[in-house]
């Protein structure tokens, strides 16, 4: 009987060490495989500094965009993401129309720019301020939204968005709500 239990006790001595054998080996492959996914990839950079853009439409209106900083995106390399962004409109037969704004997202092939937060456009005495301009050679339209203010010499006004054709410079002024109404408050 002592020799079976001594036999016993040998068996179970190793398996233990066989398992335990598995089981360090397994941990040792883990961690190999672990550690491949955590060498660093590299990258080209796709940043621009001191973007500059000029192109004309069929009426011979000129649009300018500048900006500090580019970054062209790598799914869609038309889309050029910006920063301190400003916009120079030059219109034929009418004066200027000049945008700021602290980011910008240009699309190369047709022009048209979204500008955001701070965005401000100025038109002769006219300014306009708002945090999301959607510009459109295209459309020959500027859609600014989001905490728009719109003053000039006489009045002050709030909406939810201005929408301006570009060439005939009709205007409409709503709110996205039907029970909500435009602000508009005189300066005097």
């Amino acid at each position: 009987m002592n020799k079976k239990i001594i036999i016993f006790i040998i068996i179970i001595f190793i398996v233990t060490l066989f398992f335990f054998y598995l089981k360090d080996n397994n941990t040792k492959e883990t961690a190999k495989i672990d550690t491949k996914f955590l060498e660093p990839t590299t990258y080209s950079s796709n940043k621009m500094k001191d973007i500059y853009y000029s192109s004309k439409d069929a009426n011979g209106n000129e649009y300018i965009i500048q900006a500090t900083q580019g970054e062209i995106d790598y799914i869609k390399p038309d889309i050029i993401y910006l920063t301190n962004v400003k916009g120079l409109i030059k219109l034929k037969n009418s004066h200027n129309i000049k945008i700021t704004s602290e980011y910008g997202k240009y699309n190369s092939s047709n022009f048209d720019t979204i500008f955001s937060k701070n965005v401000i456009i100025n038109y002769l005495d006219n300014k306009i301020s708002g945090e999301y301009l959607d510009f459109s050679i295209k459309r020959d339209s500027m859609i600014m939204s989001r905490k728009v203010v719109y003053t000039n010499l006489e009045n002050i006004l709030k909406a939810d968005v201005i929408e301006i054709n570009i060439n005939n410079k009709d205007t409409k002024i709503f709110m996205f709500k039907d029970n909500k109404k435009v602000n508009v408050k005189s300066k005097e």
